[in-house]
């Protein structure tokens, strides 16, 4: 990456203050760009969900994992939570999306409760294994919450063998198959017994994206382990549980207890993939590296949950910090992820221009079906799901219920840096964390293409970056109304 003005300017810079200049390109075509990451962690685009309670969990591992990504289980989740949701992660069809199922005698009220699980809409009605119909929430619509779903199902609904979709052009035949037939969603099957449900959107991305997976062919799945506590220990049951990648975390990573946290983890295992964080600086860099970090995790306070910078005036304009991180990390033949930061999908392509192997998304996502908090409505028909952040008194409540005296625990949770409760509303037009990819990943190609990069190595290497004012930026958006 260079320079628009061939020199660094003396002041460090956030996402906003910066801008990529179009290249000569004989990159014809967003689909001629790879956006496999080679960190190590086997990933095939460069987008990773943070570990955050409110994000990172189940349905939204599965669900990333499928479409290339990784997602960061929390640590405060206990070690019988992670083996469970890992072993359900692990058994998922890199293919087929998982159905949302009610029964034939189940309520109405029962199947709304669950329709907001999934971005596909529709559950799928089953009776010995076998699907017998499909229920949207359109079909519960001015009906009786405790009428039984068989009153409102669509009966014998249209199925795809599994079979076809193994197949040369099984794909596309599947996607012809719905549009015919004029259905959005349909159960997939196999020797008649229910196994997922396939969309049209799903087959097309299904042609696009590259699923993430280990060197079994499953899903991958990370998680995070803190500083604090018997950090060995922590890690065995992490590794014993099947987590593809460790993350050690902590919100201030340049310090003791995260060399020493280090170090437990490579006692337990020298080889598994492993990132440390949060640092903004170069000597932060190397010394996690010196302790066993394989990748460096970049970011203090640009997290949308995060009151750091406002309580403690510490941390850096991200931008800024990637890069000089990234060319620290490029030095000693390691890579950096960008946490935190990112609005918009341009913020993701700013941060992989700068040297980041990967970006770490977090509040973004938690407006999504696959998050874990349930839908909730504002009183004005918005649709909503509460997230935190994870320094705050909400978070470290939860994280350290276990710890010490309860006067202990109350005189730690007289410190919080992080929002307790904060609305992230869905958007209609991209309720699912599938479409929030889509625009990521179609604005990093495209970006690619501006810059005529074929590669995100070849990106990092050829991006043009310029600087601006704030009436630059604002140049740059759109004008939804007119003026």
């Amino acid at each position: 990456m260079r320079f628009l003005s061939g020199q660094e300017p003396p002041h460090d810079l956030t996402y906003g203050d910066v801008f990529l200049v179009p290249s000569r390109s004989d990159v014809a075509s967003r689909f001629d760009v790879d956006l496999a990451t080679a960190d190590g962690t086997g990933t095939t685009i460069p987008v990773v969900v943070a570990n955050m309670t409110a994000v990172a969990g189940r349905r939204m591992a599965e669900t990333v994992a499928r479409r290339g990504g990784l997602t960061i289980l929390p640590q405060d989740v206990p070690a019988a939570v992670v083996a469970d949701v890992v072993t359900g992660v692990k058994s998922r069809d890199t293919v087929v999306e998982t159905p949302v199922v009610v029964a034939p005698d189940d309520t109405v009220h029962t199947a709304l409760t669950l329709l907001g699980k999934r971005a596909h809409g529709a559950a799928v009605v089953v009776e010995d294994g076998r699907p017998v119909g499909v229920v949207t929430a359109a079909d519960c619509l001015d009906v009786d919450r405790f009428a039984q779903i068989r009153s409102v199902m669509a009966p014998d609904p249209l199925v795809i063998d599994a079979g076809i979709l193994a197949g040369a052009g099984g794909l596309e035949a599947a996607f012809g198959t719905l549009h015919s037939a004029r259905v959005q969603v349909a159960p997939v099957v196999r020797d008649g017994r229910l196994v997922g449900v396939l969309t049209r959107k799903g087959a097309v991305r299904s042609s696009v994206y590259a699923p993430a997976t280990d060197d079994a062919g499953r899903l991958l799945v990370g998680a995070a382990v803190g500083i604090n506590g018997d950090v060995a220990a922590k890690t065995r049951e992490l590794l014993e549980a099947g987590v593809d990648v460790l993350v050690v975390d902590t919100a201030h990573g340049h310090q003791e207890r995260m060399l020493a946290a280090l170090d437990a983890v490579r006692s337990v295992d020298p080889d598994v993939p492993v990132v440390a964080g949060n640092v903004v600086t170069a000597d932060g860099v190397r010394d996690l590296v010196a302790a066993g970090a394989d990748i460096v995790k970049v970011g203090v306070g640009p997290g949308a949950m995060c009151t750091t910078r406002m309580q403690t005036a510490v941390g850096r304009p991200q931008f800024s910090a990637v890069l000089e991180c990234a060319r620290a990390a490029g030095e000693l033949g390691r890579h950096v992820w960008a946490d935190g930061g990112v609005r918009h999908p341009r913020d993701v392509a700013l941060a992989l221009a700068a040297g980041a192997a990967q970006v770490m998304i977090g509040s973004w996502f938690a407006g999504t079906h696959e998050s874990p908090g349930d839908l909730r409505e504002d009183g004005h028909g918005r649709l909503y799901k509460d997230s935190f952040g994870m320094a705050s008194a909400r978070a470290v409540a939860a994280r350290t219920a276990g710890e010490g005296t309860p006067f202990e625990r109350a005189r730690k949770a007289l410190y919080e840096e992080g929002i307790s409760t904060g609305r992230m509303y869905l958007d209609p037009q991209r309720p699912g964390v599938e479409d929030l990819l889509d625009e990521v990943t179609s604005g990093l190609r495209s970006s690619c293409t501006y810059a005529g990069a074929r590669s995100l190595a070849e990106f990092a290497e050829r991006a043009v970056v310029g600087i601006q004012s704030a009436a630059g930026y604002e140049e740059g958006r759109p004008v939804e109304t007119s003026w």
